[in-house]
């Protein structure tokens, strides 16, 4: 496996682990793995380094909901036109362009059920293009960016019955 792929996937694993560690891991001196991270960084491979969070286990209220968009193009307009419109808002966390029965996938976080719906009535749904929205609440995470949410038993035990 490339290196680069195997550094990503350290990285996906783990965002915080220190240079050192990883340059262990890879076989590779930590200067070379801090240049393939700064390569990556600057060829805009790498875009940031986020934290995986279960908001129920947060203090505060939060809301996440899946979002199908149809739209209707005119002979103007194209998908990446209408994504760089939905991305700048704030609560939008995540977009996609799905094949399917919908066109993209929008991944909407709020702290309220209420104030998810607001926004995409009143800012997704009013864009030109989308002619119609289904919006999806997000009830509860089991497994999001590779991390399992699920509280673990670790006794492995096999029950036994009388």
């Amino acid at each position: 496996m490339d290196t680069k792929r195997e550094l990503v996937d350290l990285l996906l694993e783990d965002a915080r682990e220190d240079t050192e560690t990883i340059a262990r891991q890879l076989g590779r001196s930590q200067e070379e793995v801090e240049e393939m991270l700064s390569d990556l960084e600057d060829d805009g491979s790498i875009l940031g380094y986020q934290a995986v969070v279960d908001w129920s286990k947060v203090d505060e209220d939060h809301v996440t909901a899946e979002v199908e968009l149809n739209l209707e193009l005119d002979r103007d307009t194209t998908y990446a036109e209408v994504a760089r419109r939905i991305t700048k808002f704030d609560e939008v966390t995540a977009l996609h362009l799905v094949s399917g029965d919908y066109d993209f996938d929008v991944t909407v976080e709020s702290e309220s059920m209420r104030a998810v719906s607001m926004f995409v009535s009143e800012q997704i749904a009013p864009i030109p293009e989308v002619t119609q929205t289904v919006t999806h609440f997000v009830m509860k995470t089991y497994k999001n960016r590779g991390m399992e949410f699920t509280e673990r038993d670790d006794d492995d035990r096999l029950s036994v019955s009388p």
